[in-house]
């Protein structure tokens, strides 16, 4: 059983790598789509977040690191939707009026 941490480590190195190969390879169209994506799946890390803070398994540990992702999670999603918001924005037809 001494060989999880090591396996896990493998996974996230192996992550990151996929993850910037991924990334690097989406042209600039496809961003605003995927961006919205990824605001979802941040919103269901709220959710894990907010079991990991109400667990009462470990006591303190679990609901300091379980508040710390809840704060981080929400700050990528409002700060995701913003983003996506404003690139939108940039889409829109600008409006002709007299002003």
């Amino acid at each position: 059983m001494e060989l999880i941490p090591v396996y896990l480590a493998i996974i996230l190195v192996l992550s990151i790598f996929l993850g910037f190969e991924l990334i690097s390879k989406v042209p600039a169209t496809l961003h605003t789509p995927l961006m919205s994506g990824a605001n979802a799946i941040s919103g269901i890390t709220i959710v894990g977040a907010l079991l990991a803070a109400g667990s009462v398994s470990d006591g303190d540990v679990s609901t300091v690191l379980g508040s710390i992702a809840v704060a981080v999670a929400t700050i990528n999603v409002v700060g995701g939707y913003l983003v996506t918001d404003r690139m939108l924005g940039m889409f829109r037809k600008k409006d002709k009026g007299n002003s």
